[in-house]
């Protein structure tokens, strides 16, 4: 049996007292407590019995941001057409707006909304006029479901997916961009990157990268699925052609809201998921339309995006972040100390809420030692495979206590 660990500990911080709006017509929110995990858990609705260590997979959202989502709803259902057909339009700008402020575009007319940022990527991957022989470099750390997208639009046009292998444990910057240069040929067409590889929690220097593309003339295409909210976020610096990101995940917004962000000058190329009505190639508003009404569907999720961006400011999320980092750093030295364990990058190259620790896990499968987890202490945690390596990936959300932390540690140490 590995040697105890050092208990994961962290100052719950100090409490705050701040006023902030709940949504675009909501009620004034109550004066917020805070910067205690314990205090956020109650503003969560998640089961009190789960150690709950996998937002990174669909989010969890708080409770204010949740009743605001209802009201909505139940305005939606006293007047249908009122707030469908007539108001819509102009409450869905007003979200494009708050989005622009958390992630700064040059205008928010090149954001389009789409339910998450899969479908963004699809549009975006699927538009493009690729041909026989083209390249797609994509790295090795990229999301399952987006090597299949761009597998299967390789297949239709002719083209190839080329790898860049990411070194694992990722060491530095440096070396995650000369192993992407490293695979660049005159045939590429398209560099695809993650912006924090979903799986290893690796933050990658992606306005380095895509200021290589553009130098190359390539495309640069960015999957921000877990940026929003974990990094404080520059569009117009990064200057990918394409960025598209989620709100659920760390802005805390309901589930069925994300952005995908284009330059105006490959804003053409962008067919949008469904023609319907608002379809147009030419004006101001093309781009937005493009990705705008996609048939009836349930638009709240995007009209309390606002709240969400309003419940992070009224509880300080900047300090709940660096809290957050300091109790992810703490839990990933408790696991080398106990388990061996190896984090998947530097500490440099780490997401302050989201990393992947390699354990040796033996004989046993990963997916055993998730059920394992699961089973015995209740913890929701994923177990995968990155390349050679597997993983345990943490996040650490702001209701994450020290205990819940502590709990991984002593229960992976039980399993090994």
């Amino acid at each position: 049996m590995p040697g105890s660990a050092p208990a994961v500990q962290h100052d719950a911080g100090e409490r705050i007292r701040l006023r902030a709006e709940a949504g675009p017509n909501a009620k004034r929110c109550r004066l917020a407590t805070v910067l205690s995990p314990a205090g956020f858990r109650d503003l969560f609705m998640l089961d009190p019995s789960v150690i709950f260590l996998n937002h990174g997979s669909f989010g969890a959202v708080p409770r204010p941001v949740f009743d605001e989502q209802e009201r909505l709803r139940r305005e939606m259902e006293a007047e249908p057409v009122l707030f469908l057909a007539r108001s819509l339009d102009e409450r869905l700008h007003a979200v494009r707006e708050a989005i622009a402020g958390l992630v700064n575009p040059a205008s928010p007319d090149d954001l389009g909304l789409v339910p998450n940022t899969t479908t963004g990527l699809n549009a975006v991957a699927r538009s493009l006029a690729l041909g026989r022989g083209d390249e797609i470099v994509v790295s090795s750390h990229e999301y399952g479901a987006m090597l299949m997208l761009w597998e299967e639009v390789a297949r239709i046009a002719g083209a190839t997916v080329r790898v860049a292998a990411i070194p694992e444990p990722a060491p530095s910057a440096d070396e995650i961009v000369d192993a992407i240069a490293a695979v660049v040929t005159a045939r590429t067409r398209v560099l695809f990157v993650s912006h924090i590889a979903s799986v290893s929690g690796i933050v990658l220097p992606v306005a380095r990268i895509c200021a290589e593309a553009r130098r190359l003339g390539i495309m640069s295409i960015v999957d921000g699925a877990h940026a929003p909210g974990q990094l404080p976020l520059d569009l117009s610096a990064i200057a990918a052609d394409v960025y598209a990101g989620n709100l659920h995940k760390w802005v805390c917004s309901p589930r069925g809201s994300a952005f995908v962000h284009a330059r105006p000058e490959i804003q053409g190329l962008i067919r949008g998921p469904v023609v319907s009505w608002g379809w147009k190639w030419s004006g101001d508003d093309a781009f937005q339309g493009r990705f705008g009404w996609p048939g009836t569907v349930d638009p709240t999720a995007f009209l309390a995006v606002p709240s969400a961006i309003a419940f992070r400011r009224a509880h300080q999320w900047d300090a709940v972040i660096r809290s957050c980092r300091d109790r992810l750093e703490a839990a990933i030295t408790a696991l080398e100390a106990t388990v061996g364990g190896i984090p998947a990058a530097a500490r440099a190259l780490r997401a302050p809420q989201l990393a992947a620790v390699h354990v040796d896990l033996g004989h046993r499968e990963p997916a055993d030692v998730q059920r394992m987890l699961w089973e015995q202490s209740r913890i929701e945690i994923p177990v995968e495979r990155i390349g050679e390596l597997t993983v345990v990936r943490m996040s650490v959300q702001a209701y994450v206590t020290d205990e819940d932390c502590q709990a991984l540690v002593d229960a992976l140490a039980m399993i090994l």
